[in-house]
């Protein structure tokens, strides 16, 4: 079980740039997490202040830190500080409908192939049972 502890432990990010809440699954090419969005976020002063929306740039990188959770759980002797793990592209992404406060994220993402250092991950983000984004991203490690 990976707990917000280990989270913290894997991620340089904090608040309000922590984006991962919980871990629900890991597997070999996959990772299931969780992110509670609330409107106590500090995005949301600026970001169409009266009909609050979750930025997609944050959605896309809180996919990119759920396969970082993954990483650096499947090596543990590595740390965010010496990993040179690096988000370096995304392809292919839609936001397909706005997250609002009080919505719960389940980010799924599964490594589709990997060259040597660099991962290629399909990452999609539901509300619920709706898909709300979706994206290919590159991440090398």
């Amino acid at each position: 079980m990976i707990t917000i502890k280990d989270i913290m432990h894997y991620l340089p990010h904090r608040y309000p740039f922590l984006l991962v809440d919980r871990v629900v699954e890991t597997s070999e090419k996959r990772i299931v997490t969780i992110k509670n969005v609330t409107i106590n976020e500090p995005f949301f002063q600026g970001h169409f202040p009266g009909e609050p929306i979750m930025p997609g740039v944050l959605i896309v990188e809180a996919m990119a830190q759920s396969w970082g959770v993954w990483a650096f759980h499947r090596n543990p002797e590595k740390t965010a500080d010496n990993s040179g793990v690096r988000f370096i592209g995304i392809d292919n992404c839609r936001f397909r409908r706005p997250v609002v406060p009080g919505d719960q994220i389940r980010f799924e993402l599964e490594g589709i192939s990997q060259k040597r250092t660099i991962w290629k991950l399909r990452g999609t983000a539901y509300v619920q049972d709706a898909v709300v984004a979706e994206a290919e991203l590159l991440v090398s490690m």
